[in-house]
């Protein structure tokens, strides 16, 4: 045999044994991530609708969030999401488990929004994640009772609490009191967005965490709510932005309860654009707030867009700290936000209320390598949805009995279809068991004119029972009627449909305990 012969067989030899031990180095480095349990990254933004992120289709032509849509690419967007309905009791969800009607002892007390629990009733489960060794850490907006749960829940905690600093709750942007770890308020200058980010970036790298446990963090940005305050760098972002104008922003709205024939708040403008009666943002907390490009319904919406951006650059930087410290592939990234914000749809310029314009959510969960990258799932899923679904990645079982059901089937096959509805429940500032009676009418009315309600959605159609005595239903085939304008209930086609819906949502409120299932007021024509 020639001694290049020879050579080249050697050559061959050696590859082969390097290839093996490669391939055998990166199969023991992925059981050993698969062994792992993963870091849980939980980014939630506050009223931010799924239509200012630019890879959901129902997003303006001219809306730009690269970093959203890169985690979207490496991951699973939900095209259905039903987080919950305003700030504090989808945030109550989020520390529980549990709709509204669920979280025991929970309540708004003393000026707004001021609010208070009893941890005995209500615990909340990041405490059982450092009981299982996991390190816990919450950056950003508190809004759930004075108390925090700091060094209690969190192992590490630096917030905006704005139940305990009611004089401060209106700075969502700027001149914050920050508690850290339960201590003294400090005003902290600079864009909150960005203050949030420097925090949780720097405990992705390191920081005030034990390295050799996992790690579960919780970034609670109050961007992008009123006022809809755009960092100075992005207020001239979206120079031609141009929003057409819903076609129910004026009433009569036909088919849709008696409330929604009362709401108003847009008026036609000298120049055609509908414009913001009375010239300001009334939210509470945030009352007399002004557009920066004037008080026209693009105007508004312009602004708003603007604030996502600082998000969107928030997202990029802290994935970016998860790859360049090389957690990247034992990390479950949650993109998602307390609910979405209507402008101008059925005329309101707020949350709460139960049409998706309002309430949906965008929702993205990223895992490359354990998650399908670049899938879409079109199954409605809803807030309660998330716990359960981080123990199953934690590998610990559930505390206590939760209202959700873990996504993980439909992570691994977002194509496929499961059988749990995803239920909405509004009971205005009550929760626990002052939702067990349903109030008086005009009791309902107070937080922005929307009564009490529960709605389901499940495949093509979204159903609504308004509890208010003798009310019509409501029922929409969001498929071919993405914009909630025809109301089905009112149609004998729809008869069964409806029927069948009806009791698909009693069944969900006596699955999840509802004690309020037995009382709920008559509807019209029953």
């Amino acid at each position: 045999m020639s001694h290049l012969r020879l050579f080249v067989r050697f050559v061959f030899v050696v590859a082969f044994l390097a290839s093996n031990s490669l391939h055998a180095a990166e199969s023991k480095k992925a059981e050993e991530a698969a062994a792992k349990p993963p870091n849980i990254l939980l980014i939630y933004t506050d009223d931010h609708t799924h239509r200012s992120v630019s890879c959901y289709p129902e997003a303006f032509d001219w809306v730009d969030t690269p970093n959203i849509d890169r985690l979207a690419q490496r991951g699973v967007r939900f095209a259905h999401a039903f987080i919950g309905t305003w700030c504090m009791p989808s945030r109550a969800t989020l520390l529980t488990g549990h709709h509204q009607f669920g979280v025991n002892s929970m309540r708004m007390e003393g000026e707004y929004p001021g609010s208070a629990y009893d941890p005995k009733q209500c615990p909340f489960w990041p405490s059982i994640f450092r009981e299982n060794g996991y390190s816990t850490c919450q950056v950003g907006k508190w809004h759930t009772g004075v108390n925090t749960g700091a060094n209690r829940d969190w192992d590490h905690q630096k917030v905006w609490n704005r139940p305990r600093y009611t004089e401060n709750s209106g700075n969502y942007f700027y001149d914050q009191l920050i508690e850290t770890n339960g201590g003294k308020p400090v005003l902290t200058k600079g864009y909150s967005t960005d203050n949030y980010t420097n925090w949780a970036e720097d405990y992705i790298r390191g920081e005030n965490r034990d390295p050799n446990k996992p790690w579960y963090l919780w970034v609670c940005y109050g961007a992008v709510h009123g006022p809809f305050t755009p960092a100075v760098r992005h207020r001239d972002a979206y120079p031609t932005a141009k929003v057409p104008v819903p076609k129910d922003i004026f009433p009569p709205r036909p088919g849709k309860p008696a409330y929604m024939q009362k709401i108003n708040f847009w008026e036609p403008g000298p120049n055609g654009q509908p414009q913001m009666i009375g010239g300001s943002f009334g939210g509470r907390t945030v009352e007399g707030a002004t557009s920066i490009h004037g008080n026209t319904l693009n105007g508004w919406t312009r602004m708003y867009h603007q604030g996502v951006l600082a998000l969107d650059e928030s997202v990029g930087r802290l994935v970016s700290a998860l790859e360049e410290t090389g957690q990247a592939d034992n990390t479950l990234i949650v993109f998602t936000s307390d609910q979405g914000f209507a402008w101008g749809q059925h005329g309101f310029k707020t949350k709460l209320a139960p049409y998706d314009a309002n309430i949906r959510s965008p929702l993205i969960i990223s895992m490359p390598g354990r998650i399908p990258e670049g899938k879409v799932c079109e199954q409605p899923v809803a807030g309660v949805d998330l716990v359960p679904t981080f123990f199953k990645f934690a590998g610990l079982d559930l505390p206590w009995k939760m209202h959700g059901h873990d996504l993980t089937p439909l992570l691994e096959k977002p194509e496929s279809t499961w059988e749990w509805p995803a239920m909405v429940a509004f009971s205005g500032r009550s929760y626990g068991a002052d939702c067990d009676r349903v109030p008086k009418d005009e009791d309902q009315l107070k937080l922005n004119g929307i009564p009490w309600y529960f709605s389901i959605r499940q495949g093509r159609y979204k159903y609504i029972r308004t509890l208010i005595e003798n009310e019509i239903e409501e029922l929409y085939d969001i498929e071919n009627d993405p914009d909630e304008l025809t109301n089905l209930a009112l149609t004998r086609k729809h008869k069964k449909q409806l029927l069948k819906m009806r009791g698909d949502l009693i069944a969900e409120l006596r699955r999840t305990e509802a004690r309020i299932v037995d009382r709920l007021p008559n509807v019209r024509g029953e």
